[in-house]
């Protein structure tokens, strides 16, 4: 399993202008995005149609061509990525933080495979279909906290993983403080995740960590989140973690997708800035989260240009 790791971290170096070749495969004409809409109080907003929003890519409005609410029986299949941070400081809390993840993976039933990430100075990774849900809860019970914290490159594998599969790609991390060990720098990384199409949701149990560390550490957790139109979560004891966990559950059930063919038939790899939107008046307040573009397709030779 280590020399697997290591090599993907080879890969992963590199990765970034991959991730970008891949977003829009050649054959796949559609660009798909995960919205996620709250009101004001953070609770998801659930019952909107195709006709509630708008995307504009580049300043110029492209029509939608595939819509799913949710876990509809027209949802894309859903790839869910699970990081857990069993680094030596994790030892006082382990138990209470193994119990809140194996819950919140047996309530996702909708989830076609589950890919592990367990890290402390190593990365180790594994992807379990439905039938194998005992092995992965056993796999979880059986870590033993030790080590430092990869937490760079933990993600890095995972992305680096999650970009030869099609459909939604949400990954859940659980870390108890900032990096310490990652081949990867944070730079890095946030190209990785600005570049793939995974949806970030974090995790962060801080409060073991110094004032300094934990604020550098809430700033950029809330940016990687943040950079996939995902969300931070820091609770201030570990019993709240389990809540926590229920949010993103109700996040993930209400969640949207849609698809569109873009306009610009360019194949340059640049980078496109994208806008969904919400169109209804009675909406104004609500918030939406989503990533904010995608790379284009890329091919050598000569481009169609507009």
């Amino acid at each position: 399993m280590r020399a697997r790791v290591f090599a993907l971290l080879a890969v992963t170096a590199v990765s970034a202008a991959t991730l970008q070749a891949q977003t829009f495969r050649v054959g796949v004409d559609l660009v798909h995005f995960g919205v996620t809409v709250t009101d004001k109080q953070g609770q998801p907003i659930i019952g909107l149609t195709e006709d509630d929003f708008e995307v504009i890519e580049r300043g110029k409005p492209q029509r939608i061509k595939f819509f799913a609410k949710g876990d509809t029986a027209t949802a894309l299949p859903l790839h869910l990525g699970f990081l857990l941070d069993t680094s030596g400081s994790m030892s006082a809390d382990m138990k209470d933080v193994r119990t809140a993840a194996v819950k919140f993976l047996n309530k996702n039933e909708h989830a076609v495979d589950v890919t592990l990430v367990d890290f402390d100075t190593e990365v180790r990774v594994a992807r379990y279909d439905g039938n194998d849900y005992p092995r992965l809860i056993e796999r979880i019970r059986g870590r033993k906290p030790d080590g430092w914290t990869a937490l760079y490159d933990a993600m890095g594998v995972y992305l680096d993983g999650a970009s030869t599969v099609d459909g939604q790609k949400i990954l859940v991390a659980y870390t108890d403080g900032g990096d310490t060990r990652s081949s990867l720098n944070a730079s890095e990384l946030s190209d990785l995740l600005k570049a793939s199409d995974v949806t970030l949701y974090v995790i962060g149990y801080l409060e073991n960590q110094t004032s300094s560390v934990r604020n550098n550490a809430r700033m950029e957790l809330m940016r990687f989140a943040g950079l996939t139109g995902g969300q931070a979560f820091f609770p201030t004891s570990v019993k709240e973690v389990e809540g926590m966990y229920d949010k993103i559950q109700r996040e993930i059930e209400a969640r949207y997708t849609i698809g569109y063919s873009s306009t610009d038939e360019r194949t340059d790899g640049a980078w496109r800035q994208v806008e969904v939107k919400l169109k209804r008046d009675d909406l104004k307040s609500a918030k939406l989260r989503t990533r904010a573009g995608y790379f284009a397709p890329y091919r050598d030779g000569p481009s169609v240009k507009r």
